[in-house]
C-alpha cells in the first residue's frame, strides 16, 4: 500500500509550477472565461507589502521562532478533554475573527487591508496568526480571488465587484491551532459564481456527514467528489485536509476524493481525533500550478475560478464536533436537531 507522505502530497504529480501568464495570455483567457463561465478577473499577484511583525508577548508555534518547520508528526494524536477544551476556545476564536473579516470585505479594499485587519486582531486577542513564516509564507492569512484555488498571498490588489475569495484563517492559542475558511461573494457575482459558492458549502458538510467512530476517512472524500461532480464541478486533488491541535499540519490526510491507494484513507476514525475537511471545488479543470514567483500561489490550469470552505472537526463517541461554527451555525444546528 502506497504510504502517504506530505499533507499536500499530490504537488508532484498533480501540481507543476509555472511563471505569471503573460499580458496576452491572460487577456484572451479572460475573455474566454466570461463566455463559459460567467464574467470575472483573472487575477495575478500584485504588490506585496512587508511582513507584519508579532510582539514578543504572543506566545508563537516553533516554527515563527526557528523559522524551520521541524519534523511532521507521524502518528495520529488523540486528544485528551483538557486538549479539546483549548482547541474549542482557539477554532471559536478563529471563526469570530473569520468572520470579522468578512464583514469587512467591499468593493476596492485590497487583500493586504484584510490581512492587516487578521493581523490585528489576531494581536488583540493574544493569539497568533498560524501561517505568518509558516514554511516562509509572508503574511498572517491565505487569500484567494477568483482563479486562485488556495494558499494567495495578501497583496494591493484592488478587489472587484464580482470577485469571489476565500479567507482561510488559522490561529495559534494556549498550544493549539484552529482552522477554519470560507468563499465571500462580493458585491454582484454572476449565477455561476454563486451556484459554484453555493455547491462548495454543501459539499464540505457532505463530507462532514460522514464523520463518526468506524468510519474509514475515504467515506468523506467520496462524498465530496459525488455531490460535486452531480453538479458538473470538479475536485481539487492536489491539497487535502489534515490532522491539527498543537501542530498546525499532522496526520490523518483528509482527501477530497477516494483514493484507495493511500494509507491515511483506510484509517477508521476514533473518538479524539481532530482534523480539517476543507475541499476547493472548481467550475473547470482539476489541474493547478504553483506559482515559481512565490512558491505558494496556486492557480487553476485553465484560469477558472474555484471556491473552498473549511470546518475543523472533532470525533465524538457517536459523531461528531464541528469545533469552527459560528454561533449562528451553532443556534442553527440545534433548531435542526429539535424541530
Amino acid at each position: 500500500m502506497r504510504r502517504s507522505i506530505t499533507y499536500c502530497m499530490y504537488h508532484t504529480t498533480r501540481t507543476y509550477r509555472t511563471s505569471l501568464f503573460s499580458r496576452t495570455e491572460c487577456l484572451v483567457s479572460r475573455i474566454h472565461k466570461q463566455c463559459r463561465r460567467g464574467k470575472f478577473s483573472i487575477v495575478l499577484p500584485h504588490r506585496i507589502t512587508p511582513t507584519r511583525s508579532v510582539p514578543d508577548s504572543i506566545v508563537k508555534p516553533s516554527y515563527a521562532i526557528s523559522g524551520a518547520l521541524g519534523p511532521k508528526p507521524v502518528e495520529i494524536d488523540l486528544k485528551t478533554e483538557e486538549q479539546i477544551n483549548v482547541m474549542r476556545k482557539t477554532c471559536q476564536l478563529a471563526r469570530k475573527i473569520l468572520d470579522a473579516a468578512g464583514q469587512e470585505l467591499k468593493v476596492g479594499m485590497t487583500t493586504d487591508e484584510v490581512d492587516e485587519f487578521v493581523h490585528q486582531m489576531c494581536i488583540d486577542n493574544g493569539s497568533y496568526p498560524s501561517p505568518l513564516l509558516y514554511n516562509k509564507f509572508p503574511k498572517s492569512i491565505c487569500t484567494s480571488v477568483n482563479n486562485v484555488a488556495c494558499h494567495g498571498i495578501p497583496d494591493l490588489r484592488p478587489l472587484e465587484d464580482g470577485d469571489i475569495i476565500n479567507l482561510d484563517i488559522t490561529i495559534f492559542k494556549d498550544g493549539m491551532h484552529g482552522d477554519v475558511s470560507k468563499t465571500y461573494m462580493v458585491g454582484s457575482v454572476d449565477e455561476k459564481g454563486r451556484h459554484l459558492v453555493d455547491v462548495a458549502e454543501k459539499c464540505l458538510y457532505a463530507g462532514i456527514d460522514q464523520c463518526r467512530p468506524g468510519q474509514k476517512i475515504i467515506a468523506i472524500g467520496t462524498a465530496i467528489r459525488d455531490l460535486a461532480q452531480a453538479h458538473g464541478f470538479s475536485v481539487i486533488p492536489s491539497f487535502c485536509g489534515h490532522g491539527i491541535g498543537s501542530a498546525f499540519h499532522t496526520p490523518p490526510e483528509i482527501l477530497h476524493i477516494p483514493m484507495k491507494d493511500f494509507e491515511s484513507q483506510q484509517v477508521k476514525m476514533k473518538e479524539g481525533m481532530t482534523f480539517t475537511i476543507e475541499p476547493i471545488l472548481s467550475e473547470g479543470t482539476d489541474m493547478v500550478a504553483i506559482l515559481e514567483e512565490d512558491g505558494w500561489t496556486a492557480v487553476s490550469e485553465d484560469g477558472s475560478r474555484s471556491a473552498q470552505f473549511e470546518h475543523t472537526i472533532l470525533i465524538t463517541s457517536d459523531g461528531c464536533e464541528i469545533l469552527t461554527l459560528s454561533e449562528k451555525e451553532f443556534e442553527n444546528a440545534i433548531m435542526v436537531k429539535t424541530t
